[in-house]
């Protein structure tokens, strides 16, 4: 089992862009669709949507919507407004002992991901994320030196908001601090349960415990898994052991300060680093922001790949999971 990574650059959205939407289309086409496409909001409902709680936005999205072909169904996919929902599992912390980091781990089904690291400059700043649903982020930072990143909440609930990738995005376009980042989190509804990790340069942090059927939940925490509060999804918290994973981080983390380095070799080994993917639930890479300097380390077990702001390079890794390791392509 493997998966190719990308690392891009395209300051505007083009044929680079494009492309990718060609090659992904088919595969993301048939998950809009799995629950029939009157269950999914219409293009008119979903632009005003856009317009009313993302402005910023959309003049990218008009651009990506003419890249995409300019189908109605492929602007109402693009607007991620009430997508169908998707589960997946995750680990977070932040440690500002030195330098300020945000160490997370995508825990998703390695048929289900982008791998790619796109670096754009879509508005009046410059985002390295790593990408979902094709201009979402997953994790990411701006060249402000603010870095967020996901974890699905545990919740099986589903209501009327947006996919939370986008929201990641439209933070890094719009925001320079965690302050401001969590003033969005507040007022910006999602559709699913998510808690949300912000970080700034001056070591500002917050976890935003996000929910589509009550108000936003804001805490100082330096580790989020996936519950909020109590568990409540107890099937899937003992199956992606959310429990377990916050408690041993919590625990090493109070036992001394450590450095980027060290935690990161936490997060790539058990019980943070999952192997479960036929289940949906396997660790698919480490990334390790720093946005006092704006660099990023994406890792897999026995090898790094840095990228930064000053020192953005194109090129590719291809990632086997299981006892290979990671081999770089260019």
């Amino acid at each position: 089992m493997k998966l190719v990574f990308q690392a891009v650059e395209e300051e505007q959205p083009g044929e680079m862009w494009a492309g990718l939407f060609r090659r992904l289309w088919p595969y993301y086409r048939d998950w809009f669709l799995s629950e029939g496409v009157a269950a999914r909001p219409t293009y008119a409902r979903s632009l005003a949507m856009l317009r009313r709680h993302m402005p910023e936005l959309v003049p990218t999205y008009e651009a990506l919507c003419r890249l995409a072909g300019g189908s109605d169904l492929a602007a109402r996919f693009l607007s991620l407004y009430c997508p169908p929902p998707f589960h997946s599992a995750c680990t977070q912390a932040v440690s500002i002992a030195g330098e300020p980091v945000l160490i997370r781990n995508y825990d998703y089904s390695p048929y289900l991901c982008d791998a790619l690291v796109l670096h754009t400059r879509w508005r009046d700043r410059r985002v390295i994320a790593m990408t979902d649903c094709l201009w979402g982020c997953l994790d990411g930072m701006n060249d402000r030196g603010l870095a967020i990143s996901l974890a699905f909440g545990g919740r099986k609930v589903v209501g009327d908001g947006f996919g939370i990738p986008i929201v990641q995005r439209y933070v890094l376009e719009t925001c320079a601090n965690a302050a401001e980042a969590v003033d969005v989190l507040r007022r910006v509804p999602t559709h699913m349960s998510y808690n949300v990790t912000v970080l700034d340069r001056d070591g500002d942090f917050q976890t935003a415990e996000l929910s589509p059927d009550r108000p936003p939940v804001i805490r100082r925490s330096a580790v989020a898994t996936n519950h909020q509060g109590s568990v409540e999804w107890h099937h899937h918290a003992r199956a992606t052991q959310t429990l377990e994973r916050e408690h041993y981080l919590s625990q090493r983390l109070a036992e001394r300060l450590m450095g980027a380095d060290e935690i990161a070799a936490l997060f790539l080994g058990p019980p943070i680093y999952a192997t479960a993917y036929g289940r949906g639930f396997g660790t698919l890479y480490t990334a390790v922001y720093r946005p006092a300097t704006g660099e990023v380390d994406y890792l897999w077990p026995h090898i790094s790949w840095r990228q930064s702001f000053s020192h953005f390079t194109e090129g590719a890794r291809e990632v086997r999971f299981g006892p290979a390791s990671a081999a770089g392509l260019g």
